[in-house]
């Protein structure tokens, strides 16, 4: 058997092996390392490794991961998700669909401080949606508000999920999370926006607010949230002058969420800080894991052979750059339906990525552009990672169903997003641009 024919039987192989439910990081290190034995052998395979397992979990760039989580689970021992739900309310509330905007703008100012798509999503939904559901919402478009504003805080920096991009296409992590800004802010308007437009339409699926707040209500609710912006903003500036490293900016992060949630709770129980830094451990552990798995299939497919096949394959048949786009377009819309998204990337990445960088696509445009395809799949059946984690969390307020019916208006918002990706790329690479 060639090497070429190698690499393709390990994909079949490893799709099988998910298809029937092992898990991912399993599957790709077991196919990865398997494969690495029939094309060298078992002394460069173990090699091989062993150096991808020591160069993983020994470098200080991969360290930023564990500082934004860790980071992330303070900002929400410190209560500022509460508080910017507070803010938001009272400053958007009376907007057609005000509560869910809010949550829109909670979600994606909270995604600045936590990095996590899930946590989001569970915080909110125990803050917004029984509140919604009491004003006489339409449940199922609140859960679906809720999920879909949870997939902000991927692509808002610091993102966890930029980072395992970065580091498996062995691209600037610091560029790309100033290459999610704009992007970032774009989707949260288009959100907030197709919102309003369904209250507009339906009314009675998000009522207005009967409440008035004072200017002095609204500006005292800033107390809280207005040192969270400062960090952000210090975090944010440094990596674009360059003045600090993502891990460096991670780390501040923590240390100040950390101050914030000792001030808030007058003290963090010894119980709760060690709760918080094994939460810390597990996900990272998690992550790494899958970026090892990830690192050694894509040394196999590289030795293979199989990404220069699949490379050739689109490019020599004279297909034009944007049918190759849509042809990866729809094969991560449909594996996203079906897997987390650090599984997504962990197995995509080494195909698709020198496929697009091949046909001349900017790395950092195509990072953004990933993260958004990844979101939409958190959100699509028949898993949804974050419609199932709002579902958990409001119980038997809201059927899934309903949160799946709900989603449809957001999944043409989605759709918009990426057209405005395509047709605009200076939306994810003006800043990095600048910042060199």
């Amino acid at each position: 058997m060639s090497d070429v024919a190698i690499g393709f039987s390990g994909i079949a192989v490893l799709l099988g092996s998910i298809f029937l439910g092992a898990p991912i990081m399993l599957a790709l290190t077991t196919t990865g390392f398997v494969g690495l034995i029939l094309l060298t052998a078992l002394g460069p395979a173990l090699s091989i490794l062993g150096t991808i397992y020591f160069d993983t979990v020994n470098s200080f760039h991969f360290s930023v991961i564990p500082m934004f989580l860790l980071m992330g689970f303070f900002a929400m021992q410190a209560g500022i998700g509460n508080d910017l739900f507070d803010a938001c309310t009272k400053w958007l509330g009376r907007l057609p669909g005000g509560l869910a905007v809010a949550t829109t703008g909670a979600a994606a100012s909270f995604g600045a401080a936590s990095g996590s798509s899930v946590g989001s999503a569970m915080l909110f939904t125990k803050l917004a949606l029984p509140e919604m559901a009491a004003r006489g919402y339409n449940r199922g478009f609140a859960a679906a508000c809720i999920a879909i504003a949870g997939t902000l805080a991927v692509l808002i920096p610091p993102s966890a999920l930029m980072v395992v991009y970065g580091i498996l296409t062995n691209s600037s992590i610091g560029e790309l999370l100033i290459a999610g800004i704009i992007p970032g802010i774009i989707f949260s308007a288009l959100i907030g926006l197709t919102i309003l437009a369904v209250a507009t339409l339906r009314p009675a699926y998000a009522p207005r607010l009967d409440k008035r707040y004072s200017l002095r209500e609204k500006l005292w609710s800033l107390r809280l949230i207005i040192p969270l912006f400062i960090v952000i903003l210090v975090m944010i500036g440094g990596l674009y002058g360059g003045y600090f490293t993502p891990t460096e900016a991670g780390g501040i992060g923590a240390v100040v969420t950390f101050i914030m949630a000792v001030i808030r709770n007058r003290g963090l129980k010894p119980r709760i800080l060690v709760q918080t830094l094994l939460e810390t451990v597990n996900l990272t552990a998690m992550i790494f894991a899958i970026i090892i798995g990830g690192l050694l299939f894509a040394r196999f497919l590289a030795l293979s052979g199989v990404s220069d096949e699949i490379k050739s394959l689109l490019t020599d048949n004279g297909l034009d750059v944007w049918v190759v786009l849509l042809i990866v377009t729809v094969i991560y819309l449909i594996f996203g339906m079906l897997m987390d998204a650090p599984s997504l990337l962990a197995i995509s990445l080494p195909i698709t990525h020198p496929v697009m960088m091949s046909l001349g696509f900017d790395p950092l445009w195509f990072g953004v552009y990933v993260i958004v395809l990844a979101e939409i799949g958190a959100i699509t059946p028949p898993v949804g990672m974050n419609c199932f984690v709002v579902k958990g969390a409001a119980g038997d307020l809201v059927r899934l169903e309903e949160i799946f019916r709900g989603l449809w208006p957001f999944i043409a918002t989605c759709a918009l997003m990426l057209l405005l990706l395509v047709l605009f790329p200076q939306m994810a690479t003006y800043l990095p641009m600048s910042m060199r």
